[in-house]
């Protein structure tokens, strides 16, 4: 487990829209554009092996997105390449970070001076959301995925622990990035399981089916 001394005070950083990572979670990526993979390339060659995740966004009249102020770090764990040059990686959530500037560079991808103040928590073990009513939840998820035609592996689900189960799904559903971004911003795991239901039920009350919710 890393600490908070060999995190960087800047990283390099692969903006990406509704991709969410998430402290001590996996997310598999797909790396094939040219700077990109030069990114990859650079963060192997480090000891810590970091890519920080951040979501991007369009401003009128700026040809470069904006980047959100907060974003999450992960830790390349496995990587594979194929014939053609692309590489299929996983990152595992380190901590959030809060992006103070911009730094300016010779590498063709984005680089940011970093904070990691308030997210001392995504370092340690893992949480328990003490309130989660988990039967309940079950229940709303899986008329969820039934109105939306989906399927899962529901005996992993229902063994998973609090947070596996929360953060799996909240980086997993397919939600607006700006959705996404209030999953990570959340403040705990308590706070984002509250957030994560809010989304659902939203999405359940956009459908054709009057009844869904009774």
């Amino acid at each position: 487990m890393m600490k908070s001394a060999d995190l960087p005070d800047v990283i390099s950083v692969f903006p990406l829209p509704g991709a969410l990572l998430l402290p001590r979670s996996r997310l598999p990526l797909h790396i094939f554009e040219p700077r990109y993979l030069t990114l990859f390339e650079d963060a192997l060659k480090t000891p810590e092996r970091l890519i920080g995740m951040v979501q991007p966004y369009s401003v009128a009249g700026r040809e470069e997105d904006v980047l959100h102020s907060i974003g999450c770090v992960g830790r390349i764990t496995q990587f594979s390449e194929t014939e053609d040059g692309r590489y299929m990686i996983t990152l595992r959530g380190v901590s959030r970070f809060r992006i103070k500037a911009e730094v300016d560079g010779f590498q063709p991808y984005r680089r940011c001076e970093v904070s990691w103040d308030g997210f001392e928590r995504d370092l340690g073990q893992s949480e328990r959301d003490a309130a989660f009513a988990r039967e309940g939840f079950m229940q709303l998820l899986t008329r969820y995925f039934d109105v939306l035609g989906l399927s899962t592996d529901w005996d992993t689900l229902k063994d998973a622990d609090d947070e596996l189960l929360i953060n799996s799904l909240s980086m997993l559903l397919d939600f607006q990035p700006e959705d996404k971004q209030a999953l990570l911003e959340a403040p705990s795991l308590s706070t984002r399981r509250e957030t994560l239901v809010t989304l659902i039920e939203y999405t359940m009350r956009g459908g054709d089916t009057e009844d869904i919710m009774q």
